[in-house]
C-alpha cells in the first residue's frame, strides 16, 4: 500500500497503481481530464506508464460543460 495526496486529500492505493488505474477507480476514464503529478502535467499517453509512489501529489481536474 502507498499513501498519496489526491486533490489535497490523503488516499491509500495499491502498490504499482498507475494514473490510469486511479482514473478507473474514480470513474473518470471517459471524462476529459488533466492530471498534474508532483507539479508536472502528465500527457494522456503516459497515464498507463506513470506509476504512483508513497507521498506523491496528484491533482485531477475534469471539464464539464455549461452555459
Amino acid at each position: 500500500m502507498a499513501k498519496i495526496q489526491l486533490n489535497g486529500k490523503k488516499v491509500a492505493i495499491k502498490s504499482n497503481f498507475s494514473l490510469f488505474d486511479l482514473l478507473k477507480k474514480y470513474k473518470l476514464i471517459n471524462k476529459k481530464v488533466a492530471i498534474e503529478h508532483n507539479g508536472s502535467i502528465v500527457p494522456k499517453i503516459n497515464y498507463k506508464k506513470k506509476n504512483l509512489k508513497d507521498n506523491d501529489k496528484v491533482e485531477i481536474v475534469h471539464f464539464i460543460g455549461g452555459g
